[in-house]
């Protein structure tokens, strides 16, 4: 058994459930862990949630990206049954246990948090490295884009290599190793060593400083891609631009990461009016799904309810939409 997971009771997962008189809903096939354990699982997706918003905080960001999950898998074990899609090839392990960092958070300040956010990553990291070494994706909602960085370091250490990273997002969360918050996951995953090439797509030049991206221009390892230049300038079609981020990192195994906050109009913490298209994303993760190399998928900074009172009661359905668009890509290759 895994300490740092929370195991969802099989009861609580049917209670999601709408059933229907003559239709299967994917849920009532999946499987669900009682330990915390993989058991004997034969199928391809492990999914994990990460109720928290401890990195976001750490980062000056909008409370909210603990509600994800919930409205995720409750979306989510209602989509149909079929033979392209069936629960057989779904695990649900359960939730990283949160719960008492997350009450510690409430009132703490800044560098508190940033302890904190230290402290999930040692909590996510075991899980994924479990994941892995038993030859399975994780798929991972919920929580900050802190999460990246042990996910990546638990991804490398059952793989006993670095490995690369795509990340459709509007900024890079490559900010300076200040003490862990969800704007840096990605340097310290670098300056570790568990990241080896790290492409980023649909970067917003406002939000991204001049420091962050000539450094990220100079060096061979990093390929930045902003939106602008897509969009605004025409300088290439988002068709291509995608194509050269997934042939960046391919060479080797990739983590297919998405942060909300790069869809128009998506509730996050840094909920935007500017942005890639929903139908977009889901060709996005289709593609990196069907690539050979992607290692896991990760979804984050998605609010169902913010701490300012804004809500999106459809963040679920799109987050499932994202879940089965990879998941198809993976099926397909």
């Amino acid at each position: 058994m895994t300490a740092s997971i929370q195991v969802l009771e099989k009861e609580f997962v049917n209670s999601l459930i709408a059933y229907r008189q003559g239709e299967e809903k994917l849920g009532q096939g999946m499987d669900i862990s009682h330990d915390g354990s993989l058991n004997n699982f034969r199928g391809k997706f492990v999914i994990v949630g990460i109720p928290e918003d401890i990195g976001v905080r750490a980062n000056h960001g909008m409370a909210g990206a603990y509600t994800a999950f919930h409205s995720f898998l409750q979306s989510f074990v209602n989509i149909q049954n079929t033979e392209t899609l069936n629960g057989r090839q779904f695990f649900l392990l359960g939730q990283v246990d949160t719960c008492q960092l997350m009450q510690e958070s409430q009132n703490a300040n800044i560098q508190e948090l940033r302890s904190l956010t230290q402290a999930l990553d040692d909590r996510v990291c075991p899980v994924i490295q479990m994941i892995v070494s038993a030859g399975k994706i994780p798929i991972v909602i919920g929580g900050g884009h802190n999460n990246a960085f042990p996910i990546l370091k638990g991804c490398s250490l059952a793989l006993k290599q670095g490995v690369n990273a795509i990340n459709l997002d509007a900024h890079t969360d490559f900010r300076t190793k200040e003490g862990r918050h969800s704007g840096n996951g990605f340097s310290y995953a670098y300056d570790s060593g568990f990241l080896k090439r790290y492409a980023m797509l649909g970067l917003h030049e406002a939000y991204n400083s001049d420091y962050c991206t000539n450094e990220l221009r100079t060096n061979p390892d990093f390929l930045p891609l902003f939106f602008e230049d897509v969009f605004l300038r025409k300088k290439e079609s988002w068709e291509n631009a995608q194509q050269r981020a997934i042939d960046f990192v391919s060479d080797e195994l990739f983590g297919v990461e998405l942060d909300v906050d790069s869809v128009q109009n998506m509730l996050s913490s840094a909920w935007s009016p500017v942005g890639i298209s929903a139908r977009e994303s889901l060709n996005y993760l289709y593609y990196c799904g069907k690539n050979k190399g992607a290692a896991y998928l990760h979804l984050a900074e998605a609010i169902y309810k913010r701490s300012d009172g804004q809500e999106d009661r459809l963040v679920g359905k799109l987050l499932s939409y994202m879940v089965q668009a990879f998941c198809k890509g993976v099926i397909e290759r």
